[in-house]
This record gives structure tokens, C-alpha cells and sequence, in this order.
């Protein structure tokens, strides 16, 4: 048992304390949560306006007059259907691989450019979140807008979306940890986030134990943390009902 606990400590001094190799660690963190927030902005953007259009053209399809605003509406939904089909369709590692190698290979930020291809991938599934929640608001709601003096896009903006919001927060939620995980694959470009830093430590001590149960541990504490603070917003989005 001794000999056995004097070697964990002689890895972990090789791992993390010689020549300060716990900063690969910490650094990559920091990087790792700046691709997950810039991202996670990014598919929400992205994904309230796709969901909006795709659910404008999917309410007002029935009855509709075959005019040019119309038309332009159904391209747009056709854009929207592609998007989705290609981004959801395809790993994420080689929309990232992609958009570093193809699309921006002439970039040298490789955390502006994860955090663009991950927040592509996101808006994706974040659309289909926030299409869902709308096409489950009462249709009621639409007419008491319009009663109220609202047009269409007020009526999204002030009564319907709000509604919305509430009503899927706690899917974005957990999209935004599935894209915290998501993100360990940008080392696959040369970004050195938090996997990558474990990478490093263990091709500099060929000791690969060490270093890549501590990327796994951190990985579990931040997935723990937001998955509590989750948690405690479904129990006040809950309360908030009654």
C-alpha cells in the first residue's frame, strides 16, 4: 500500500508539479469555457431566428396567398430544412475540421473558429428546441396579440417568444452542457483546450493515467455544477407556475 501510494504521488508530481505542467490543465479550462459561452451565444442566435421562420411558414401554410413575401419565406424555410439536415446530419468534428481547413485555413485563431463551427452545430439543434416550444403555444395567443394591436412579428416578440423561453430554458440548458462535452474535440485543430492540455501533459511524461483522469474529473464537476443549476431553474420555472 505504501509503495503503491509513493507511486501516485511520484505521477502526480510528474504530471502536474514539474516544470508547472497543471497549467496545460488550467489554461486549456479557461479556453474550453470561452469556446462553450461564445458558441453557446452563437446557437442561440442562430437558432431563435431559424426556429422563427421555420415555425412563421410552418403556422401560416394553410390558407396562405401565393405572394412574393411568401415565396421568399419558402426559400428561406428550404435554407433553414438544409441547414438543419447538413448540420445535424454530420459530426461535429468534421464541420470543425472544415471550417479550420477549408473555410478559414487562413485563420491563425483557432478559439474564434471552434467557437464558430461549435456554435453552427448547436444553432442546429437549438432551432428545433425553440420551433418546438413555439409550435406548442396556444394558437390563442396569437389571436390575443392581434387583438391587442400587435402585427405578426410583435406578436412573436412580445407575447409569443417570452412564453417560449420559459417554456424550453431548461432544454437550452442541457444543450449547453452537451456542448461543453462537444468541445473536447477541438484539439483535433490545434486548439488547446482542456483535453488538449491533458494531451500534452501526457506526451511530455508518457504517463497517460494521470493527466487524462484529471481532464475526465474537471469534465465531471463542471458537467455536476450546471447540471445542479439546472436543476434548481425547473424547480423556479415549477414555482413560478403556480
Amino acid at each position: 500500500m505504501q509503495a503503491w501510494f509513493e507511486k501516485l504521488k511520484a505521477d502526480f508530481i510528474l504530471n502536474f508539479v514539474q516544470a508547472n505542467r497543471w497549467k496545460y490543465l488550467w489554461d486549456g479550462l479557461g479556453r474550453t469555457l470561452l469556446i462553450t459561452l461564445l458558441a453557446g451565444i452563437l446557437g442561440v442566435a442562430i437558432g431563435v431566428v431559424i426556429a422563427m421562420i421555420r415555425s412563421t411558414f410552418d403556422k401560416t401554410r394553410e390558407g396562405a396567398r401565393k405572394t412574393i413575401g411568401r415565396r421568399i419565406f419558402a426559400v428561406l424555410d428550404w435554407i433553414c430544412r438544409v441547414y438543419l439536415t447538413v448540420l445535424r446530419g454530420t459530426p461535429v468534428v468534421v464541420q470543425l475540421m472544415i471550417i479550420y481547413f477549408v473555410i478559414f485555413a487562413s485563420s491563425d485563431n483557432g478559439t474564434l473558429v471552434a467557437a464558430l463551427a461549435f456554435g453552427l452545430n448547436s444553432g442546429a439543434y437549438v432551432a428545433e428546441i425553440v420551433r418546438g416550444g413555439i409550435m406548442s403555444i396556444d394558437q390563442g395567443q396569437f389571436e390575443a396579440g392581434r387583438s391587442l394591436g400587435f402585427n405578426y412579428i410583435q406578436t412573436m416578440r412580445f407575447v409569443i417568444i417570452p412564453q417560449t423561453i420559459k417554456n424550453v430554458l431548461p432544454s437550452l440548458a442541457n444543450e449547453f452542457i452537451a456542448l461543453l462535452k462537444e468541445t473536447s474535440v477541438a484539439g483535433y485543430v490545434a486548439v488547446a483546450d482542456l483535453t488538449k492540455g491533458g494531451d500534452i501533459i501526457r506526451s511530455r511524461t508518457y504517463s497517460p493515467f494521470m493527466p487524462l483522469i484529471a481532464v475526465a474529473l474537471i469534465y465531471l464537476v463542471l458537467v455536476m455544477f450546471f447540471s445542479h443549476l439546472v436543476g434548481i431553474l425547473e424547480r423556479r420555472l415549477r414555482n413560478s407556475d403556480h
